[in-house]
């Protein structure tokens, strides 16, 4: 990883950033619109469907791809954690707001340091504490438990969150054994076969908009994957990431202009500290050269 000194190409990296998170807000925008006409299963599970054929090309290069042993636990293993953290995002997106989804998403990262440091062996040192209590007074901030009422989809979105962060330590582990384009291909596939038992248990009848729209989801995703991708490659972390605050704005300003959600001052300023949070430990992170996890969209 380049040094912090090396800024690469700071404002292509930004305009990279900016694309990724309106991508990945148009996403969130989507199923929020389809509501809950579709089970949450379901949804998902024509998502991924329409994943897998854009990544068909990927996934043909992969054949006759030699993979060491022990691997495939590992892989479903993580497929399943995945099946589970779509369906609960999936099922909170229909019922909370926008801007807080995208807040409490944010929290996905700083759950990752909290596993890698207390069980494998990372380690918790001053800075990764001080970002974890950051970020937990921010999620407290958005929830304000016993100010009000703590949705079942608040409930969801978190165990999304925590899901998709047991997801990612299995990802760093299998990026240490598989080339990255075997890892994301054998994802989309375990977890399309994983969400296709569940889906045709609660299938309900899909008409065409539907479709169109679950497609554009799945484009957007590829689309908000590749452009974080060349972000990253584009400037540091400590550069791009920052820039993903103005998701939660982004959010916000969907949710009041399309959906009629009232702009909560409280979800902006949680958002904030639980953002600042995960840019203190990237700084930190990247000048130990590591790779700190990103949210989830």
């Amino acid at each position: 990883m380049r040094a912090l000194s090396d800024l690469g190409r700071p404002v292509e990296g930004v305009l990279w950033m900016l694309a990724t998170g309106v991508a990945f807000v148009g996403v969130n925008g989507i199923v929020r619109h389809l509501g809950t006409d579709l089970p949450a299963a379901q949804s998902a599970f024509i998502r991924f469907a329409f994943g897998l054929v854009f990544l068909a090309p990927a996934l043909l290069a992969m054949r006759g791809t030699a993979l060491p042993k022990g691997i495939w636990p590992l892989f479903l293993w993580r497929g399943g954690l995945h099946v589970a953290a779509v369906i609960f995002w999936f099922w909170a997106m229909a019922r909370v707001p926008v801007a807080e989804m995208a807040a409490i998403g944010f929290l996905n990262p700083v759950i990752v340091l909290v596993i890698a440091g207390l069980l494998l062996g990372e380690g918790l040192g001053k800075g990764r504490v001080v970002s974890v209590l950051v970020a937990l007074a921010g999620a407290l901030i958005v929830l304000r438990p016993g100010l009000r009422e703590v949705s079942p989809g608040h409930l969801s979105q978190l165990a999304a969150t925590v899901c998709f962060a047991v997801s990612y330590i299995f990802a760093k582990r299998l990026s240490g054994m598989a080339p990255a384009s075997v890892v994301v291909g054998v994802l989309s596939v375990t977890v399309a076969l994983g969400l296709l038992p569940i889906a045709l248990w609660v299938w309900q009848p899909v008409s065409g908009v539907q479709l169109a729209w679950l497609a554009a989801v799945a484009a957007l995703a590829t689309l908000g994957h590749y452009t974080m991708t060349r972000a990253f490659s584009a400037a540091p972390l400590a550069v791009t990431q920052p820039v993903t605050f103005l998701q939660i704005l982004w959010a916000t300003l969907l949710g009041a202009m399309v959906f009629g959600e009232a702009v909560d001052g409280f979800v902006v300023l949680g958002g904030a500290l639980i953002v600042g949070a995960v840019s203190l430990n990237t700084w930190a992170e990247a000048r130990r050269g590591r790779i700190p996890p990103q949210p989830e969209p």
